[in-house]
């Protein structure tokens, strides 16, 4: 499944029909849910089947295409069915019970409500909010897919304007020649990330460098009356400041991790938990402004459509064994090097790193130099999932960054 998206352009009244679709959209799923609440075993399709009576009840809710409405019903049996399956794995803590939605910012169409225009250039909405027509700018070109392949279209409103989404069903996949190298990856604060050969890269730190324009906008917005013109447009910048630095943590997220995967046959990285790691107040805000989570996922995905290997291994004591003899050394927080009576003097996120691919690789059933052909299957049955983790809690790289 291939998402392009593109910005969207037309008069004011067509975004105050854009924003009136998506709180209709918001007033379904709530519903849903609330229908949830108060009758036991309630399934999915008694939410698809209550849209039909939200219809008949309220008018603003019929003028919604019926397919946004079914759509609006499956997301929260989505929530509704995440619920059921932390449930079952008893997974600690919260299990994720299903909420209201207060902020909902996008509203999804299926095969109806819309037709595109023969240019691909502009997309005209049929149901009965009035949106219209609306002109489409972006760089992908539509012209290579039918229309039939188009399984989705999302109208979702950011703090720059309103953007629109086409979800394509297509399978992505490349075919590149096979390099024979495996490295292994040691995430951090100070740097990004330090490989298995020694090579660092710098964290860029996005948050961190925004930081005082940021604080400047916040400002503005706390000096306006609630409620005013005023505080809306500082709002807004606000926003945008945001949006911003979001976009380039995922555009350096994106390039680096189609460059690490294209570069090699094999990428083993820390299988970590930062849903946990963020609780640590001192570290929550360098940690999300790093995006492990973002690189991982990205690096998970071009592993499928580049056919290569990804490994997410336990970090655990991958800074106190020593990748020489395995031998466990014991160091402080503030001990940057490895040093071992074998006589292995490393950097400890090198030595780290190391583990890390040395784990991969017996996770895969390889030991030494590893190659694999890019027609070979396992490329898509070793890829670890983005959301199975294991068994065992990894708090050691939270330790390791304190001295940070």
């Amino acid at each position: 499944m291939l998402i392009f998206e593109f910005k969207t352009y037309g008069k004011p009244k067509q975004f105050t029909a854009v924003d009136d679709a998506i709180r209709t959209a918001q007033f379904v799923r709530n519903s849903c849910i609330r229908l949830w609440m108060d009758n036991q075993n309630t399934g999915k399709n008694d939410l698809q089947k209550y849209c039909a009576i939200l219809a008949k009840t309220f008018s603003f809710a019929d003028e919604l295409n019926s397919m946004a409405r079914q759509a609006s019903a499956e997301r929260a049996w989505s929530s509704i069915s995440r619920f059921y399956d932390n449930c079952k794995k008893k997974i600690p803590g919260l299990k994720g019970f299903p909420q209201f939605q207060k902020d909902c910012r996008s509203v999804e169409y299926k095969t109806s409500g819309w037709q595109l225009a023969q240019d691909r250039k502009s997309i005209t909405f049929t149901d009965k909010k009035g949106i219209g027509k609306l002109k489409l700018k972006g760089t992908r070109d539509l012209h290579f897919y039918q229309i039939n392949q188009i399984k989705r279209v999302r109208l979702v409103k950011r703090a720059d304007g309103v953007y629109i989404q086409f979800c394509i069903n297509v399978d992505r996949s490349e075919n590149i020649q096979s390099s024979g190298n495996s490295i292994g990856l040691d995430v951090g604060l100070k740097d990004f990330y330090t490989d298995s050969d020694g090579n660092t890269l710098s964290n860029p730190r996005f948050l961190r460098k925004g930081k005082k324009v940021l604080k400047r906008s916040q400002k503005r917005v706390s000096r306006k009356v609630k409620g005013s013109k005023n505080r809306g447009k500082a709002r807004h910048i606000l926003g945008k400041r945001h949006l911003k630095i979001s976009r380039q943590r995922k555009d350096h997220a994106v390039k680096l991790a189609r460059c690490v995967v294209q570069s090699n046959d094999l990428i083993a990285y820390e299988d970590l938990r930062v849903k946990n790691m963020v609780r640590n107040h001192c570290l929550a805000k360098s940690i999300n402004d790093a995006s492990w989570y973002q690189f991982r996922v990205w690096l998970e995905y071009f592993g499928k459509v580049f056919q290569k290997v990804t490994v997410a291994v336990n970090p655990q004591y991958t800074s106190q064994e020593c990748s020489s003899c395995g031998e466990i050394v014991k160091k402080t927080l503030s001990t940057r090097t490895h040093t071992c009576r074998c006589g292995c003097v490393m950097d400890r996120d090198e030595n780290a790193a190391r583990n890390i691919l040395s784990r991969g690789l017996s996770t895969v059933g390889h030991t030494g130099t590893f190659a694999l052909d890019a027609s070979n299957a396992l490329g898509d049955k070793s890829s670890t999932q983005v959301g199975e983790i294991l068994s065992e809690q990894v708090m050691s790289l939270i330790k390791e960054s304190q001295s940070l």
